[in-house]
C-alpha cells in the first residue's frame, strides 16, 4: 500500500507537533520531513518525547529539499509571516500545501490559486480543522435564513496573533451569503468606548476575546422576537483538530485547484 508522504512545517509548535505525533499512528501516511525556525539540526523526537525518529528539523524550505524527499503533502502550521512563502515553494515543487496557519489575505489566496492552475497542483486552506467547528458554521448559515440579527463571539488564548479568527471570518462570510446586509441595533446607538460593539461585517458584529486558559471557542448568537438561539463550539485540546487534519491530507492528495474550507471535504 502506498503511503502518502507528508512534510510538516512548524513541527515544534503545538499544532505542528501534534500533527507529527498523529501521522506517526496512521498506516496510510508517513512523515518524511519536518521544519521549524527553532531547534534546527535536532531530531524531532526531542519535541515529541519519543525514541529517535531520524527526522532532523530543518529551517527554510526550498524546492530542491521537497523534491528530494518526494513529498506529496506539506502541512503548514507555521505563522502568517511564513505561510505564503511556504505555500509558493510547495506548489513549485509539485507538492500540495495543506494550510492550517492563518493570515493569508485575499490577494495572496488569489495568487496561490493562479499558481495552482499554472503548476496543476492543488492547494487546500483550512480556517479550522475541527469537525465540530465546521458543523457549527454550517448550522449558523442555515439558521441565518430565519434569524437575521446575529453576533459572533470568538475566544482564543492570549498568544493568538490575528483577530478576528479565520473561523469567525468564514462564519460571517457564510452567513452573509444567505442574509442581506443590514444595520443591527438602534440606528442612533453610539459607542462610549470605541470598538465596544465589535467589528462590523455586513451589519453583523464580531467580537474577539483573548485570555490565557482558553484554546479555541466560538459562539454564534441569533436574536429573534422573544427568543435567542446560540450555536457554540469549544476546542479543549489540540487533538480536537487531528481527525480534520487526517481527512484533509487524504482528500488533498493529488487534488488539483484551490479549495478553502474543510466543509468541502465532508460527505
Amino acid at each position: 500500500m502506498y503511503k502518502i508522504r507528508v512534510f510538516v512545517a512548524g513541527a515544534c509548535g503545538k499544532m505542528g507537533s501534534e500533527t507529527v505525533r498523529t501521522i506517526l499512528n496512521h498506516d496510510d501516511m508517513e512523515i518524511v520531513g519536518v521544519s521549524d525556525m527553532q531547534n534546527q539540526g535536532t531530531d524531532v523526537s526531542l519535541i515529541l518525547g519519543t525514541e529517535p525518529l531520524g527526522l532532523e528539523i530543518i529551517g527554510t524550505l526550498d524546492v530542491k529539499k521537497l523534491k528530494k524527499l518526494k513529498v506529496d503533502i506539506l502541512v503548514d502550521f507555521t505563522n502568517p509571516q511564513s505561510v505564503f512563502a511556504n505555500a509558493k515553494t510547495a506548489i513549485r515543487a509539485g507538492v500540495v500545501p495543506v494550510i492550517g496557519a492563518t493570515g493569508l489575505d485575499e490577494q495572496e489566496i488569489a495568487e496561490l490559486d493562479e499558481m495552482s492552475k499554472e503548476h496543476e497542483v492543488g492547494v487546500f486552506i483550512a480556517p479550522n480543522f475541527a469537525l465540530g467547528a465546521i458543523l457549527m458554521m454550517k448550522f449558523a448559515q442555515e439558521t441565518a435564513k430565519y434569524f437575521k440579527h446575529v453576533d459572533i463571539i470568538e475566544y482564543h488564548h492570549d498568544q493568538k496573533l490575528d483577530a478576528p479568527s479565520g473561523t469567525a471570518l468564514v462564519t460571517a462570510d457564510m452567513i452573509s451569503k444567505v442574509r442581506k446586509p443590514m444595520i443591527q441595533g438602534h440606528p442612533n446607538e453610539f459607542e462610549k468606548i470605541p470598538g465596544t460593539r465589535g467589528g462590523d461585517i455586513n451589519g453583523l458584529r464580531v467580537h474577539s476575546v483573548r485570555l490565557p486558559g482558553m484554546i479555541a471557542h466560538q459562539e454564534v448568537i441569533f436574536g429573534g422576537y422573544g427568543q435567542t438561539l446560540t450555536i457554540r463550539h469549544d476546542a479543549y485540546t489540540r487533538e480536537t483538530y487531528m481527525p480534520g487534519v487526517i481527512l484533509a491530507i487524504r482528500k488533498a492528495y493529488k487534488m488539483t485547484g484551490l479549495v478553502v474550507g474543510l466543509e468541502n471535504f465532508l460527505d
